[in-house]
């Protein structure tokens, strides 16, 4: 029975040393830092992965603490939540930017046709003589067609949320114009 209970307090003693004498994940710690700064400066991941880095920025505060507090497993644990939420970081925001570049070009691609339409109605109505305010629809149209130009500069520097803003600037007042046109020429019809 005695011989039990040494045994038993050897092995307590042995577990407390070896608590006492575990060491940080130094490395893990270093590579979830590094991660995180990594994501933080990705401007894709930040645009358009916002939550996944705040993720990161989380886990790694958790990581920090618990290895304050000398719990090492769980730093190790956090430190591995911190580089996977920073990876998903940078490869949600290479996503998103890749689909809002799509987009953005898309949107450009569409406002072309609209752009020469509008402009082929305009010139129509002219001809026509509708009873237009032609100089205010000149203005939009002009307008219309600087957001387009503003809109490709923007597309050209990378900066796809201001092009698509632009672009729904620019088809805004085309279809205004558009609706115009057709109002006038419904009531010249309906006079005939």
């Amino acid at each position: 029975m005695k011989q039990t209970f040494y045994t038993l307090c050897i092995a307590l003693v042995l577990a407390m040393l070896a608590m006492g004498c575990a060491k940080p994940p130094t490395a893990e710690m270093n590579n979830a830092t590094e991660a995180v700064t990594r994501a933080e400066n990705d401007s894709n991941a930040v645009t358009y992965a916002g939550g996944s880095i705040a993720r990161a920025k989380d886990a790694l505060a958790r990581m920090n603490s618990e290895a304050a507090a000398k719990r090492y497993d769980s730093a190790r644990s956090y430190a591995a939540e911190a580089i996977a939420a920073a990876e998903r970081a940078i490869n949600d925001g290479r996503t998103g930017a890749e689909r809002a570049r799509n987009e953005a070009a898309n949107f450009i691609a569409d406002l072309k046709p609209l752009l020469a339409e509008t402009e082929q109605g305009i010139n129509a109505a002219r001809a026509a003589r509708l009873p237009l305010d032609f100089k205010s629809i000149d203005t939009e149209f002009d307008t219309a067609r600087s957001n387009i130009a503003q809109a490709e500069a923007a597309y050209a520097g990378s900066r796809y949320a201001e092009t698509i803003d632009r672009g729904r600037a620019a088809r805004l007042g085309l279809n205004s114009i558009n609706q115009q046109l057709s109002t006038a020429t419904l009531g010249v019809t309906r006079r005939k």
